[in-house]
Formats: C-alpha cells, sequence, structure tokens
C-alpha cells in the first residue's frame, strides 16, 4: 500500500474508504490530494492511494455496474432522447481513472445535439472497448436505419473527426 495512507487522518481516511466502497474513485482521490497536497504529493500519487484502498476493501467495494450494452437497452435510451436520432457515433475519451474509453452517442436532429447512450471501459476478460463499442454501435444503428460513425475504431484519438462537422455529415 502507498506510504502516504499514514500521513492522512482518520477522518480523511473514513472519508476515502466511504467514497472507494461506494465506487465513487473520482470524489476519493479528490479527497486524498487535497489531504496530501500540503506535504507536496501530485496527483498520481493520490490516484495510488486510492487505488491501494480499493484492492485493500476488495469485495467490499460495491461496484458500479456497466452500461448495458444489449440491444434491446441501447435502443429503449436512444427511443428517450429529446429528437429524432440521425446517427449512431462512437467517440474516444479518457481520463487519468479510467483511462482510454467509448462513449456511445446518439446524434439528433430536431433538436440538433446528442444524447449519450452508453460508456464502454475497457473490462477484463472483454474485447477492447473500440471492438465492443463498434459491434453494439453498429447494431443500434442498423435497427435504427441511421448511419453508424466511429472515425478511429482501433485507436483511441479524442480529436478524430465527429460525424457532424463543419462540413457536415460523411457521407
Amino acid at each position: 500500500m502507498s506510504g502516504w495512507w499514514d500521513y492522512l487522518e482518520e477522518r480523511t481516511r473514513r472519508e476515502i474508504d466511504a467514497d472507494v466502497l461506494r465506487d465513487r474513485r473520482l470524489p476519493a482521490v479528490k479527497t486524498a490530494w487535497e489531504a496530501l497536497r500540503p506535504l507536496g504529493v501530485g496527483l498520481y500519487d493520490a490516484e495510488r492511494v486510492v487505488h491501494a484502498r480499493y484492492e485493500a476493501l476488495g469485495d467490499r467495494v460495491r461496484r458500479t455496474p456497466a452500461d448495458p450494452l444489449d440491444l434491446p437497452s441501447l435502443a429503449a435510451r436512444a427511443a428517450d432522447a429529446p429528437g429524432r436520432v440521425a446517427a449512431v457515433e462512437a467517440v474516444w475519451d479518457g481520463d487519468t481513472v479510467h483511462d482510454w474509453f467509448v462513449v456511445l452517442v446518439a446524434v439528433l436532429d430536431s433538436p440538433e445535439g446528442e444524447s449519450h447512450l452508453a460508456t464502454v471501459h475497457h473490462r477484463r476478460d472483454a474485447p477492447p472497448p473500440g471492438v465492443t463499442a463498434a459491434a453494439a454501435g453498429r447494431a443500434l444503428a442498423d435497427r435504427l436505419g441511421v448511419p453508424f460513425h466511429f472515425p478511429s475504431p482501433d485507436v483511441p484519438d479524442d480529436l478524430a473527426p465527429r460525424w457532424r462537422s463543419a462540413e457536415g455529415p460523411p457521407p
């Protein structure tokens, strides 16, 4: 375990553990970082403290279930979107906690915008998130009779061109 844990006050330790037990990683990291920052500890080490708590608490952590990727669930989410679905799009995103992941969105017309469908994280014993998101997104787009767009399925790229760009949707 990270040696920084010993520098935390008991109240702060309880707060971090409470967040970890509820699978609230970002608030736990924020609490650890704010408490340790006066000691010169950076964000990376605060993340390591929280990661160590996840390992220490193990099966007691109430993990947040993954977004459902089955076709009926995705179709229901698309049907709940606040507009007509013009396309289904997969977009890479990432952060320091989850690394790279893919977000599936319904691209909307009238009103123009997008609606979140699912987030696909890397999971042990599962294909990479790009493969999983592409399969689920393509199936949903086929069911809805709209285009599917994933500009960079094999390589994480959060700057890849979106379906609806200044030039208009791809052909």
